[in-house]
Parts: structure tokens; C-alpha cells; sequence
């Protein structure tokens, strides 16, 4: 699994918290990193799609991450992030509890997932790193968005009416 992941020497990483885990995106997927403003609903939207958002004049889905890994929704507060990421030719913003941290992560610290997790977990988390005491679940950006099809629907959607 984590041969599919193109990590060199130490690559860097914003880490983020939703419901108590941290998880790390490469920076050069995420595109901006931004206080959670005004999201309107969508009709029919996927469960885990909280509807759109305009960051910096252009319109874009947002996918609660709590809701899309299957954990309770909580209300946002000032430390809820939007996390906007590119891939596919597409932006998404991602809403976590929290990100304020870089962190660089070696290649070689990464392991595979464990057994024992479900399948679609292992579809976009590449792996797990030690960070001190910590453990961090490494994402797949492209692979998250993949197998999130309902939030590149949308995008579309906005883009060809824009």
C-alpha cells in the first residue's frame, strides 16, 4: 500500500485533528487553509457533504471530515479549519477541528495500515507515522476525493454553471 505513495526523504505535512485523531495532508495538495465561513446546504447532497462555501471569489463543495470518516458532526468553533485541496482539476474543502501544525514526516516512518481496518479506509489512508507520542494517519488527497465522488459531482455542477 504505501508503495503507491510517493513520499522523498521527509515530506512536509499539515496535520490536522477531527474527533481526536490527527491526520496529515501533504502540503502540496492543499491549495489554501482557512477560517470555516458561511456554508449553504445543497439539495441531495451526499451524507458527509456539508454544501458549498465561496473562498477568495470562487465557489467550491465542503466535505465535513468527521461525517465523511463516520464520526459524530459537531457544531464549528474558532478552531475549525476549511482545508481547500486541488486534484482532479477540482478543489474541495475539507472542515476539521483543528489544523495549526506542520510537521515533516520522513518517507521511511510511514507504515502501511494496519490490519483489520475497513477497506475504504485503506483506500485513502496511506499509512500511519509515529510524531513523538503521537500516531497520525497519513491521506491519499487524490484517493480521498476518488472514492468521495458526490463532492466532485458537486464541483462540477458549480463549474459548468459558473
Amino acid at each position: 500500500m504505501t508503495a503507491a505513495f510517493q513520499a522523498t526523504g521527509a515530506d512536509s505535512y499539515i496535520l490536522s485533528e477531527v474527533a481526536g485523531a490527527t491526520y496529515a495532508l501533504r502540503s502540496d495538495d492543499i491549495a489554501l487553509l482557512e477560517m470555516v465561513g458561511q456554508v449553504t446546504p445543497v439539495p441531495n447532497a451526499a451524507p458527509f457533504v456539508d454544501g458549498i462555501t465561496s473562498v477568495r471569489g470562487r465557489v467550491i463543495p465542503v466535505v465535513s471530515m468527521r461525517a465523511r470518516f463516520g464520526f459524530e458532526r459537531v457544531a464549528h468553533d474558532l478552531r475549525s479549519r476549511l482545508i481547500v485541496v486541488s486534484a482532479h482539476g477540482r478543489s474541495v474543502g475539507f472542515v476539521v477541528d483543528n489544523a495549526r501544525e506542520f510537521a515533516s514526516i520522513p518517507a521511511e516512518s510511514i507504515q502501511p495500515p494496519p490490519d483489520g481496518l475497513a477497506e475504504l479506509s485503506t483506500q485513502y489512508i496511506r499509512g500511519v507515522a509515529h510524531l513523538g507520542e503521537r500516531l497520525v494517519f497519513v491521506l491519499d488527497v487524490a484517493e480521498l476525493l476518488r472514492i468521495s465522488e458526490d463532492p466532485i459531482l458537486v464541483a462540477e455542477v458549480i463549474s459548468s454553471g459558473a
